[in-house]
């Protein structure tokens, strides 16, 4: 970046609200995956006017501009891979309305998932998609991802919440999209091209939300199973029947061994561990769902059900799920965390297929993931210091993407495309699609200044 960039953009900002120092650069050069570059400067906006000032600045001089939240990304999106200006929207974090009787809030891009969460709790409301990094991560960077999480299959993901939005163009313009009404078939639905666009098409200032009454009885149980393709059954017959389970996770053989042997946890030896939760606005409602759900394990040959009776036994029995990851991160000094997502009849062949392909490499890892929406995190442990595991690593993670793409399924359920499955998009989308996706993008950002060189995209 030239020197009379940097002055042009310290005009637009105060002297706290600029920074091109090391440690910042360094900071803001990497987030929850494993890309990294360095930006050229970092700067911290207050205000949608201020983030159009930017981009018209931006758009004029040709700058690459990376919106950011928390940046707990697992797919390299907010690295600034060609340099440029990171644009930190984590001061925009008021919550400007939240009107119970409209079953909406209105929210700025910074606002922590969480602290939506606890202003809501009062009205006996929640905003239902769940991310693993909920306590940290920002709306704004949930709907620049579709972000979802464990209750996908009951309550869905961000996209089937977002009513509406403020957004700044690439040329500084600010358009508004949607409404604040429940429902709208009024002209096309822009809204939704935001929502899972990553940063590439414009920069989200406000959002209007849908949120929900939350349940208020919650149910757990847990089964394991000795054979994988009876968890698949049972899996199968839960969501056929009248029952629609909040949560169902589930952990493959090598999660259950490793969290028995390096957790310390009691579980025997299994195939799979499937972990529901049912959910109500009454006790007896959430306990006949989950009677429903042991009867399928019983029948579909579950080894041992728990079910919990108070609210620390369900807290027991979900220390499985939350542990797994880190301690399976222990074996090894690195690892790759990849998210794919098949349609649910193709969850045990996803299974298995995967466990094959890593198997064939000699390398540790773990399956886990929400089995109720078909979308698994498979955990792979490496050392980078040895290239030839980086290289196995790798070419395994090909071969799960066209396994995925093979069973008609998705690269990314939840943590997007970004840098990391940018090369892998020809799999899932035809040559027409992917024209189509960068025609849109070239039409709104002739200049490529926003998030260049994310999803694989033509620029």
């Amino acid at each position: 970046m030239r020197e009379e960039d940097k002055l042009a953009l310290k005009a637009l900002f105060k002297a706290e609200d600029f920074s091109d120092s090391h440690l910042d650069l360094i900071t803001y050069s990497y987030d929850a995956s494993d890309h990294v570059q360095a930006p050229d400067a970092v700067v911290w906006a207050a205000s949608a006017a201020q983030v159009s000032s930017l981009l018209k600045l931006a758009n004029l001089r040709g700058l690459p501009v990376i919106p950011r939240g928390a940046g707990t990304g697992m797919a390299g999106g907010v690295v600034p891979v060609r340099g440029g200006v990171v644009l930190d929207l984590c001061r925009m974090n008021r919550i400007l309305d939240i009107r119970i009787g409209d079953r909406v809030a209105v929210v700025q891009p910074g606002v922590v998932y969480a602290e939506l969460q606890k202003a809501l709790a009062p009205h006996g409301f929640f905003f239902p998609p769940d991310p693993a990094s909920g306590k940290v991560c920002t709306l704004g960077g949930n709907v620049a991802t579709n972000a979802g999480g464990i209750k996908g299959a009951k309550y869905g993901v961000t996209r089937d919440y977002v009513l509406g939005l403020e957004v700044v163009m690439p040329d500084g313009r600010i358009m508004r999209t949607g409404s604040h009404c429940m429902k709208s078939s009024s002209g096309l639905d822009l809204t939704r091209l935001f929502v899972g666009s990553e940063g590439i098409l414009g920069v989200i200032t406000e959002i209007i939300l849908k949120i929900s009454p939350r349940p208020t009885a919650v149910k757990t149980c847990q089964a394991l199973f000795a054979d994988l393709s009876q968890a698949g059954r049972a899996v199968s017959e839960i969501l056929h029947s009248a029952i629609l389970p909040s949560v169902m996770e589930i952990l493959d053989e090598n999660t259950v061994r490793v969290l028995r042997e390096q957790g310390g946890m009691g579980l025997p030896a299994a195939k799979a561990l499937l972990l529901v939760e049912t959910d109500g606005f009454t006790e007896q409602e959430a306990a006949f769902q989950l009677g429903r759900v042991k009867e399928i394990f019983t029948a579909t040959g579950a080894q041992e059900i728990k079910m919990a009776a108070t609210p620390q036994e369900a807290e027991d029995l979900w220390r499985a799920r939350r542990m797994a990851g880190s301690t399976a991160a222990q074996l090894r000094p690195n690892n790759v965390a990849e998210d794919v997502t098949v349609p649910v009849s193709k969850l045990p062949a996803l299974l298995e297929g995967i466990s094959q392909i890593v198997g064939k490499y000699g390398m540790p890892f773990v399956l886990f993931g929400h089995a109720g929406d078909g979308n698994l995190h498979p955990k792979i442990m490496f050392d980078h210091k040895h290239p030839e595991e980086a290289l196995k690593v790798g070419r395994a993670v090909d071969e799960i993407f066209a396994l995925a793409c093979r069973l008609g399924g998705t690269l990314s359920g939840e943590h997007g495309i970004g840098l990391a499955k940018a090369p892998y998009m020809p799999l899932e989308h035809d040559p027409l699609a992917l024209e189509m996706m960068g025609s849109l993008k070239k039409l709104w950002d002739p200049n490529n200044i926003l998030n260049p060189g994310k999803m694989g995209l033509p620029n």
